[in-house]
């Protein structure tokens, strides 16, 4: 039987876990084009992959109005994960494409990779670790968590999660976002500051909001001169929420305790100075990267694509 729909996977991690999502989409009468490069994509990898697809699964590749435009046949894209901010949204819907994300999968899973980065950052965790593997048995004197101020910036899903999280530790419990969440603040105890207050309080300040005009560059050279010395930043969110030079310089002359990052600018970093900071910890923007996450993303993300090539 012929094919019904062409679908071009471009997520680097789809199917990685579990082959259920790819099975469903050829029990669905999809043939699969992969993503040949194995990475996210750039506009001119991404134009010739586009010509003739129906549907897409999508990574953090740049979708942007050119690459969009030359496709001929495409109906819909379907988000592998929660950010939109590597798709051109004016110029999907210019030419009717319908663009959906999997926006509740990923929350917990993101909200315990904060809380892993916030200990092990805090208690040199990593440093501990290297040590004993190299046969050493050194003393790793780092901060608590316990009773401690958290500000959380951008108090949507995941950020709500975050303060909940945090009231196991018993911590101050600082907030900012453009819109204030009256219900929540009565609920979890939240108190809403302005962003310079809270950078000032917080022994933790954690980045949950969406990359956007707006928010880009949110926290640089005066933000980060308001926190205190004895502060960690963590980002789990996305890369362009921190100016890096302004953040290498700060970490470098020991102006806030530390940082953990799991988003950057350009992803993979290469060259990137943070990377050369003893008081930085590192991941690959893994925030969505466990079995129960990936499994249930890939399949919404099928079943968002199948749904809608099925009306047309």
């Amino acid at each position: 039987m012929p094919a019904k729909y062409t679908v071009l996977i471009t997520s680097t991690s789809f199917n990685k876990i579990d082959p259920l999502p790819r099975e469903r989409l050829i029990q669905h009468g999809c043939k699969i084009v992969d993503n040949p490069f194995n990475r996210p994509l750039k506009e001119n990898d991404l134009i010739p992959l586009l010509k003739d697809v129906d549907g897409v699964i999508a990574g953090l590749d740049e979708y942007t109005r050119k690459a969009i435009f030359s496709s001929k046949k495409l109906k819909v894209i379907s988000r592998y994960g929660v950010g939109l901010d590597n798709i051109n949204l004016e110029a999907a819907e210019e030419r009717g494409i319908l663009v959906v994300n999997t926006p509740e999968v990923n929350t917990q899973a993101v909200t315990d990779l904060t809380f892993g980065l916030m200990l092990a950052v805090c208690r040199k965790i990593p440093q501990a670790h290297m040590s004993t593997q190299k046969g050493e048995w050194g003393r790793f004197i780092g901060r608590g968590v316990y009773k401690k101020s958290i500000g959380i910036v951008g108090l949507g899903r995941i950020g709500k999660a975050v303060a909940d999280r945090a009231k196991g530790f018993s911590m101050d419990i600082l907030a900012y976002d453009i819109k204030k969440d009256e219900i929540s603040s009565q609920t979890q105890g939240i108190h809403f500051l302005p962003l310079d207050e809270l950078l000032a309080k917080g022994d933790f300040i954690t980045l949950h909001c969406d990359l956007n005009p707006g928010s880009k560059g949110i926290i640089g050279v005066r933000e980060l001169a308001l926190m205190k010395k004895t502060a960690y930043l963590i980002n789990t969110a996305r890369g362009g929420l921190i100016d890096e030079k302004a953040l290498f310089e700060t970490l470098r002359d020991g102006k806030i305790a530390g940082a953990a990052i799991d988003t950057f600018q350009d992803e993979p970093p290469v060259g990137s100075p943070l990377l050369t900071l003893d008081n930085i910890l590192t991941t690959p923007h893994i925030g969505s990267y466990t079995h129960d996450a990936l499994l249930e993303m890939g399949l919404i993300a099928v079943d968002n694509l199948i749904q809608y090539l099925g009306k047309e």
